[in-house]
């Protein structure tokens, strides 16, 4: 974001939020573009071989227990959330250039 404000002339002291500045230089979240990111990653893998190393790791469970507290967000966890955001389902990603415009943040006009 320090970048987009330093590019319109704008610091921090003239109280503009991020918001109004994403609109001026035509720039979606950064978080929206790793949840499209995230989803892009997931349909390559969906697609590949089932002996790619992206698959098994996929399928892979890991014992052991985590630390005290609140368990952090699993990237499988954060996917999950991602997909039901959208709406996709796993045979989506089969067809990659439909899956690739639905995973689609796109950036404003």
């Amino acid at each position: 974001m320090r970048m987009f404000r330093w590019m319109c002339g704008v610091t921090r002291k003239d109280k503009i939020r991020n918001y109004y500045i994403r609109g001026r230089v035509k720039v979606t979240e950064v978080s929206a573009k790793m949840q499209e990111r995230r989803i892009n990653w997931y349909g390559h893998v969906i697609r590949s071989e089932a002996d790619y190393i992206g698959n098994r790791v996929m399928e892979m469970h890991v014992d052991g227990r985590r630390r005290r507290g609140r368990p952090k967000l699993s990237w499988r966890d954060r996917l999950k959330e991602d997909l039901e955001d959208k709406g996709l389902r796993r045979e989506d990603a089969m067809d990659r250039a439909r899956w690739k415009r639905l995973a689609r943040n796109s950036d404003p006009i």
